[in-house]
Formats: C-alpha cells, sequence, structure tokens
C-alpha cells in the first residue's frame, strides 16, 4: 500500500515508500492470484468524480481507530494497525481476509489534522473484500471512523479517483492538509496475471465533516 506520514515527518521519506510500493505492485488492498474473476475488477464511471464543496469540522486530537463504517455500499470492518514491511512497502492484511480493513498507523489517525489512510482488499481467497464496492460510493456519501476515545470521526466522500498504479498521485493523498481527512484505497481496472494483481487504485477522498 502507500502511506502518509505525520507533517514533521516529511515528504521525501513518503515519496520513497510509495515509488517501492508502486515498484512492488503492493498499492492498496489487491487481492492475489485466488480473486474473484481474475478479470477485470471494479472501475468508475468515470477516472475522477468530483461533488461540490464541504464544510469541514475541526480536527480532533489523534485517537486510533477502531471501527469502519460505511453505510452507502454495507460496508463495516474493524481496523488493524499496520506500517510497513521490511522493504518499505504497505503491510496489508493477509488476502485470506478480504474482509478485514487496515490503518496506516505511521501516519494521522482518522479525526486528526492530515490524510488518514484507510486500507482494504477488493477480493481475496475467492471470496468478495471489504472495498469491493468502494467504486459505487458517490460524492455526499458518509464514511464513519469509531475511535478509542469514544469518538466517531463522520467523513464526508469529496472525490473519487480511478488511477494507474504506476501514475499514483502520492501528493494529493499523503501530502498534508489543515484539516483533517480520510483516503480509502483499494484496487481496480484490469488483472495483470503475470503480476497477480489489479493495474489500478481506486482512491475516496473524505473530509471531516461532524463528530458524533
Amino acid at each position: 500500500m502507500s502511506t502518509r506520514i505525520r507533517p514533521r515527518t516529511g515528504i521525501s521519506r513518503l515519496v520513497a515508500v510509495v515509488v517501492a510500493v508502486a515498484a512492488a505492485g503492493l498499492v492498496a488492498g489487491c487481492g492475489g492470484p485466488a480473486v474473484v474473476g481474475p478479470g477485470d475488477g471494479p472501475n468508475l464511471t468515470s477516472p475522477l468524480v468530483t461533488g461540490g464543496p464541504v464544510a469541514p469540522a475541526a480536527p480532533l486530537p489523534a485517537s486510533a481507530p477502531t471501527e469502519v463504517r460505511i453505510d452507502a455500499i454495507n460496508a463495516t470492518s474493524s481496523l488493524v494497525p499496520l506500517g510497513l514491511n521490511p522493504n518499505r512497502t504497505i503491510t496489508v492484511p493477509p488476502v485470506n481476509t478480504p474482509l478485514q480493513a487496515s490503518w496506516y498507523r505511521l501516519g494521522p489517525t482518522p479525526g486528526a489534522a492530515g490524510p488518514a489512510i484507510i486500507l482494504g482488499h477488493v477480493n481475496g481467497n475467492g471470496k468478495e473484500g471489504i472495498f469491493a464496492k468502494l467504486n459505487q460510493l458517490k460524492p455526499g456519501d458518509q464514511v464513519k471512523v469509531t475511535r478509542q476515545d469514544g469518538k466517531t470521526a463522520v467523513f464526508t466522500v469529496t472525490k473519487l479517483q480511478q488511477i494507474a498504479k504506476n501514475t499514483f498521485p502520492t501528493v494529493d493523498v499523503y501530502g498534508d492538509t489543515p484539516d483533517a481527512q480520510l483516503r480509502l484505497i483499494t484496487c481496480g481496472g484490469g488483472f495483470d496475471k503475470g503480476k497477480g494483481s489489479y493495474v489500478d487504485s481506486i482512491i475516496a477522498f473524505a473530509t471531516l465533516t461532524s463528530v458524533a
């Protein structure tokens, strides 16, 4: 997968990680060879789907997330904290647990200032993954992230993008932001049988708009 370190960590480390991830073909929660229909994966109706502006809520203090819920696509999962592999790629849950989502623990926590990252498989082990329908999200849909401090950070989707992994939009996804934002990332597009992975990333961009 990819990463975003805290603002104080610096963008150079981020770029190095993303380049390594893209080169390894491991960007964003892909299933392996044993996937549902290893042909084309999910696709957006357009490479870039945008909505109107939203009013951001004030960022929260850091607190680890415990669950993500996206009612619009009937997706709910606990969140396991994952970091980096020895080769500097992002760790993702095993493909034999495709319904398990994870969050990048070295970046901002969801609700805190900056872009938090949640990763999910599109499929794996012959089954649909937690983000199998991420491509069906629309601007205005809500993503709710429960946190250890008892608060629920409510994010509103503002944009969706489908893009080739070798042109992954590093700065747009992981660049520092003054407000609290969220990126949901999975795979899509055609399936590369040689690499055993999908060729595109599907990314949902969201902004914190309320706290419950």
